[in-house]
């Protein structure tokens, strides 16, 4: 029995620590891996003055190190907040108004964007910090404190953590039809309570090779991440240019001989309409999943969005 997200990994590291976690382009992590960096990582967010409750944002591109983020984030019993990196400067800062955030990590990609939402002092006291290979280059409105390489200043050692399962893991911000986006606070319970029932129905294993497509900053990512984790199984997180060519995402797929896939239906509609995808093409492929309004039951409750997902 778990009671908190992060204790998927820590398990999995404590049997099996050369159990592969994640795989992305020429990234390989295991769960030992992954669970010290994050312990790290952890380590430095205490130091540095963050305590229960506080709100840690993260501006990065779907990547293992924003995975290593998020799992810092709530071993540091902070609340981890998934940032677009393509929204323009204005809706991060009515995000940042809402959740005031004690530090945002970037990155190469994503500074200049940061820089520009920092101009407005309201913000001033927010640190930056990176998980690149080097740190993001200084800037007008913020310095940057750490790299990736700094990690290994911290201790990995294990912390007991305030948080229960009630608390809240991460906010989850709306589209902002409304003109505001909104943030939906999602606990601890409210995550494994959904992943626990998917791991479960869908039989998953820790031999699974579990595609992650959705962007960090959507709700449908959750399964796709703890859903892997709980099972001990292996993530591979879907670079977003691979959605650009329909025949590229189809032999990521094959090459990565994935066995489980989980997308929003249009993806698929993608691949069908360019004739994509060849009689037997998968022959791992245990599990084809979708999210959308179109699918039969079960429902799911998870947060405050309804999923109907439906797995073969």
């Amino acid at each position: 029995m778990h009671a908190l997200i992060q204790d998927y990994v820590s398990r999995v590291a404590d049997q099996s620590p050369l159990q592969p976690a994640i795989t992305f382009k020429q990234q390989r992590f295991n769960y030992g891996e992954l669970d010290a960096l994050s312990d790290q990582l952890a380590e430095l967010f205490r130091e540095s003055g963050c305590h229960r409750g506080d709100r840690i944002a993260f501006c990065i591109p779907k990547s293992p190190q924003a995975i290593i983020t998020m799992l810092g984030v709530l071993k540091a019993d902070c609340v981890y907040v998934p940032i677009d990196p393509d929204c323009p400067p204005a809706r991060i800062a009515k995000v940042f108004d809402a959740c005031r955030p004690n530090w945002v990590i970037a990155g190469k990609s994503s500074a200049k964007l940061i820089d520009e939402v920092l101009t407005d002092p309201e913000f001033s006291s927010i640190k930056v910090g990176c998980l690149d290979s080097q740190c993001v280059a200084t800037t007008n409105n913020f310095q940057c404190q750490f790299c990736f390489a700094d990690l290994a200043r911290f201790s990995s050692a294990r912390h007991a953590y305030a948080n229960r399962p009630s608390d809240p893991a991460h906010i989850l911000f709306t589209s902002g039809s409304t003109g505001v986006p909104k943030g939906v606070v999602i606990t601890h319970q409210n995550v494994m309570s959904f992943v626990d029932w998917g791991v479960d129905y869908f039989g998953m294993k820790s031999t699974d090779r579990v595609s992650g497509h959705a962007p960090l900053h959507f709700d449908l990512s959750t399964f796709d991440t703890y859903g892997a984790f709980a099972a001990g199984a292996e993530l591979y997180p879907v670079a977003p240019e691979l959605n650009l060519l329909p025949h590229n995402l189809v032999e990521f797929i094959r090459a990565s001989e994935l066995t489980q896939w989980f997308s929003v239906p249009s993806i698929l509609n993608y691949l069908a309409k360019f004739d994509s995808v060849d009689f037997g093409d998968f022959p791992t492929l245990r599990r084809l999943m979708w999210c959308g309004e179109v699918l039969p039951t079960p429902t799911l409750i998870y947060g405050s969005s309804r999923n109907r997902v439906r797995g073969w």
